[in-house]
């Protein structure tokens, strides 16, 4: 294809993976690293890299300008929320393509809270959520929810489950939120209230373009980064072990929330969903714009290269695909600290590996 593309936020743990995903599907691309820290910018796998300001700077624009004419970028491909965020509001003085959402879409889906209320008046699954007005409203609040229920609280922004945790009572929730008021300059009213959801847990990620699916992949999170013991919630959207799975319901419901978000939803869609105590999968988040952190799992099995693919569609290529469910089975995605992310098949792990374990047996 021989385009050339910016990764912004190359060298933190998404970018790099955008980068892996990137160079497996087309050797042609040229890929270019932007970062605002010079250290993580030193991880980065790209071809050429360039250090510019962080997106809150306010001359980012002009440093970013600069990299897309130096390097004559074909697309830009932000990597976190907030550079999807900034990016976005900056569309028309970037002069290269961004393959975004439209702005309301995307700050509809930065607000876990509006997204839900959003989701559920039209008809799509999402957990019973309530904002908090003040400290105070949380025992109100947690009346409304069933005696002895697990009650989720969190943060209405963010990512990697910043700021949640399961709690029984109204004085646990109250000590949470206060704490994080008090220690992390987390006001209050920037948490929720919502239905904790116990079953099993997946990501969907999907292309779009002018209201049209594309191309749609699901993934299953059996296990979190870095171990759920770390983290008071004992789950995160980041999985440190992730699974392809052949789930028609979850995308059927990944699907429907993209549409019920943007009717016209054009660009990259990740979906978080969870199922509740009947199995019906809900969704808690949808990531507008960028890929998930996982996006290796997704690019690297099946017949499609996700982001080989959002490249091309970018670029106004034909990639002759409508709707298409690229299932690859029982591949598995490992993942810890200071690891390449491993992609393995289900066969492969026995491969060179003598079972040394005493039969239970012969105890």
């Amino acid at each position: 294809m021989g385009s050339r593309v910016l990764v912004v936020g190359a060298g933190t743990g998404v970018g790099n993976n955008v980068l892996r995903s990137l160079r497996a599907g087309d050797a042609d691309l040229t890929l270019i690293g932007g970062h605002h820290d010079r250290f993580a910018l030193k991880k980065s796998s790209a071809d050429r890299h360039y250090l510019i300001h962080e997106s809150t700077h306010p001359h980012f624009l002009e440093s970013l300008r600069g990299v897309v004419e130096r390097e004559q970028v074909d697309v830009l491909i932000p990597t976190s929320d907030r550079d999807v965020r900034r990016c976005s509001d900056l569309r028309e003085e970037i002069p290269c393509r961004l393959f975004l959402p439209s702005p309301r879409v995307i700050a509809l889906c930065q607000d876990k809270y509006e997204l839900t209320r959003h989701l559920r008046a039209r008809g799509v699954g999402a957990p019973i959520t309530y904002p908090l007005e003040d400290l105070a409203s949380v025992g109100p609040i947690f009346d409304r929810f069933a005696p002895a229920e697990l009650v989720w609280c969190r943060v209405r922004s963010g990512n990697g489950s910043t700021g949640a945790i399961p709690v029984k009572t109204a004085a646990q929730a109250q000590a949470w939120i206060g704490y994080w008021a008090e220690m992390r300059g987390v006001p209050s009213t920037s948490f929720t209230l919502c239905e904790y959801l116990p079953g099993r847990d997946f990501g969907g990620q999907s292309l779009w373009l002018d209201g049209r699916p594309l191309l749609v992949k699901i993934f299953g999170r059996l296990a979190y980064f870095i171990g759920g013991g770390s983290t008071p919630s004992g789950v995160s959207s980041v999985a440190a072990l992730a699974k392809t799975v052949d789930e028609p319901r979850v995308a059927e419901v990944a699907q429907a929330a993209v549409r019920a978000a943007d009717e016209r939803a054009t660009g990259l869609f990740g979906v978080d969903l969870k199922e509740n105590a009947a199995g019906e999968p809900y969704v808690t988040e949808i990531n507008a714009g960028r890929p998930l952190a996982g996006t290796n799992l997704l690019d690297l099995t099946g017949k499609h290269n996700m982001l080989v693919t959002y490249v091309r569609v970018a670029l106004g290529e034909p990639v002759g695909m409508v709707d298409e469910r690229d299932v690859a089975e029982d591949f598995y995605a490992v993942r810890d600290l200071d690891t390449l992310p491993a992609i393995h098949h289900a066969d492969d792990f026995f491969e060179r590996v003598h079972d040394a374990r005493v039969p239970e047996d012969d105890r």
